[in-house]
């Protein structure tokens, strides 16, 4: 799936991406087409760290959440040596989204965090087996790169659960 499809067809989208990369003309464009972009301000809770992402998901409308969970995935390890997020938290989040009409968006660019990007690479791939992840390249904005093989078959998901009022 590429950018252009999801804005038309998908209800929700979750924007994750290395720190340093500017997001602000992504989120521009998601807001161009009317939907409501959210984050987190809350920590993560220690016992549920999913619970502020499924209340901003009970929000009726067109939902973009700006990162956060695939953030302390990612993050969580590098930094503290675990990820405070554990997997069958960030898989139900994942359905929880789809559900949603949902994907999440990879964006990516010029970092020089090498680990990071690796390690979105890794999270990503195996979210893609549940969610469609959309790649987009900050460097070139209008080229959104090759979805993995097992966003293309999710593509369907998010069709079939397309809802025109």
């Amino acid at each position: 799936m590429i950018l252009h499809t999801a804005l038309t067809r998908c209800r929700t989208l979750v924007v994750e991406g290395p720190d340093g990369l500017d997001r602000s003309a992504l989120l521009a464009e998601l807001t161009r087409h009317q939907f409501m972009i959210r984050r987190s301000c809350e920590p993560l809770h220690h016992v549920d760290p999913t619970q502020p992402y499924r209340e901003l998901l009970s929000a009726p409308g067109r939902l973009a959440v700006d990162g956060g969970l695939v953030h302390e995935l990612v993050y969580g390890p590098l930094r503290r040596g675990r990820s405070r997020v554990t997997w069958i938290q960030a898989l139900d989040f994942a359905e929880a989204v789809a559900e949603r009409e949902g994907a999440l968006v990879h964006v990516t660019g010029a970092t020089d965090d090498t680990e990071a990007v690796a390690a979105y690479e890794r999270v990503l791939r195996t979210l893609a087996q549940h969610i469609p992840v959309i790649t987009l390249d900050t460097a070139e904005p209008d080229r959104p790169l090759p979805a993995p093989i097992s966003t293309i078959q999710q593509l369907g998901l998010c069709v079939r659960m397309l809802t025109i009022g």
